[in-house]
């Protein structure tokens, strides 16, 4: 199979020519590994890389569900596989492995998804950007190497704007997946809370604001990943409204009524927002108005922004000292300056400091910020609301090696508005690749649906990508 034929497809266009007996898994596992070996290697998207191994598994490999059998990318997060140690872009976490796959994980080699290597993220996915010392330097965006692949999910978000796969695993716990997404060019859902299983190893992610999931080329390859992994795990602490029915069958038909969708304009606090993410919420109405829908200008539901902010940053530094601790204390040893990047060592510290108190009161935070969400949520099917603030950084701009952890906390805040706090709220929610400057920036929009409807999200998705094209698009790098 040639380059540029692999490159024209996505996931399940690969699984046709499976089916056919057009090619085989070797084939497509062959060119996969030959652009890790170039692109992964240029980009520094890919780490943990098992290429002749997985070349070995693909040779053997007997097909089943919906991929067949794609090379596939599972992130460094530490979701657990025998196959491939973690780090979490750590040096402190540096070669963790596990003695069972997680749950997503056998979920995902079960639709037919080869992994073949781990993709990079920042230190503890903990970023807006990924540039982990632990990685020998950034992580570059394939439209622009200057600029950030985003965070935490950078690796997964590079390498398929590069084409190296059609889709790959990424988590999302303030916006991991979709903030990359937004950077890349690339479709990124983060699902409801409670949809995705996180188990057997642990029942949650960050007072539940985390959760599993993919960046695609095609909103369909999503669908049916979605498919694939999500579904109620017996003992998980959470759960959704059960799926009705396949998700790859929603996108495939129009939806059968005019949705009511909701566009935001402004953030809190006054935040400012670029004029080209603007542009890209109103290019994305008039498309939805063209569609059908009906669209009204409205503002986000009134919240204490501030106060959410330090709640994320309390949870995140608890976090950050249940890591450590527990990884010192395996090791018998007491943390030295370079186990840990700056921003994380800060982090650390104002860990230690936080009561009992605060974080339940962050927790607390959360779930006041889901029923605000869920109420303004009643008269809407829908919000579109701007993916970032602004176009995507340049390296260095959120680096943890630049200022303390609530700094970059702050920082990242007023780059990344519209994200967490639909991790703070479960909602599902999507980036869309609609748009682009005239240089080639990517520029995304974000949908945002009622609890527990992916459904309707991959539909109107569907929608939009049919009407506006993106997988044409390819970064020349």
């Amino acid at each position: 199979m040639q380059h540029d034929e692999y490159e024209s497809l996505d996931g399940l266009g690969m699984a046709a020519l499976l089916k056919s007996g057009d090619i085989t898994t070797e084939d497509l596992m062959r060119c996969a590994v030959e652009l890790g070996r170039s692109r992964g290697s240029a980009l520094n998207a890919l780490c943990y890389e098992q290429y002749e191994a997985s070349l070995e598994l693909a040779r053997n490999w007997q097909p089943r569900g919906a991929f067949r059998g794609i090379p596939f990318l599972l992130k460094d997060s530490g979701l657990p596989s025998t196959r491939f140690p973690s780090s979490l872009g750590s040096r402190l976490l540096n070669d963790t492995t596990y003695e069972c796959n997680g749950t997503v994980t056998n979920r995902f080699e079960q639709a037919g998804l080869i992994a073949f290597a781990r993709s990079t993220v920042p230190e503890f996915c903990m970023g807006a950007t990924t540039e982990a010392v632990r990685n020998g330097g950034p992580t570059r965006n394939p439209w622009g190497l200057d600029r950030s692949a985003g965070g935490s999910s950078g690796g997964a978000a590079a390498a398929v704007a590069a084409r190296i796969v059609p889709l790959a695993h990424g988590s999302d716990g303030g916006g991991s997946i979709r903030i990359p997404a937004a950077c890349c060019g690339v479709y990124g859902l983060k699902a409801s809370r409670g949809r995705v299983p996180m188990g057997p190893l642990r029942g949650e992610g960050w007072g539940g604001m985390a959760t599993d999931g993919v960046l695609s080329l095609s909103v369909r390859d999503t669908a049916a990943a979605m498919d694939a992994i999500a579904g109620y795990e017996p003992g998980a602490p959470y759960a959704c409204p059960p799926q009705t029915g396949s998700y790859l069958d929603a996108v495939a038909e129009a939806p059968v009524k005019p949705f009511r969708i909701a566009v935001w304009r402004s953030a809190w606090n006054d935040i400012a927002v670029a004029p080209e993410p603007l542009q890209a919420v109103e290019g994305a109405a008039e498309l939805l108005r063209g569609l059908g829908h009906t669209v009204v200008d409205s503002a986000p539901p009134p919240i204490d922004y501030e106060a959410f902010v330090r709640a994320h940053a309390c949870i995140l530094a608890s976090n950050i000292v249940l890591s450590v601790d527990t990884r010192l204390k395996l090791a018998g040893k007491s943390l030295q300056a370079d186990d840990l990047e700056p921003a994380m060592i800060s982090g650390y510290e104002f860990g230690k400091t936080i009561g009992a108190d605060e974080y339940i009161a962050s927790v607390n935070r959360l779930h006041a910020i889901g029923r605000a969400m869920e109420t303004y949520m009643q008269e809407f099917d829908l919000v579109l609301a701007p993916a970032l603030t602004e176009l995507p950084v340049k390296l260095g701009e959120l680096s943890m090696q630049r200022g303390a952890f609530l700094e970059l906390r702050h920082r990242v805040s007023r780059y990344a508005t519209f994200m967490a706090v639909f991790n703070a709220s479960g909602q599902p929610a999507a980036s869309l690749p609609l748009f682009a400057t005239s240089g080639g920036v990517p520029v995304a929009a974000q949908l945002v649906g009622r609890f527990g409807r992916e459904d309707v999200i991959l539909q109107v998705s569907a929608q939009l990508e049919r009407a506006a094209p993106w997988r044409g698009r390819k970064p020349a790098f």
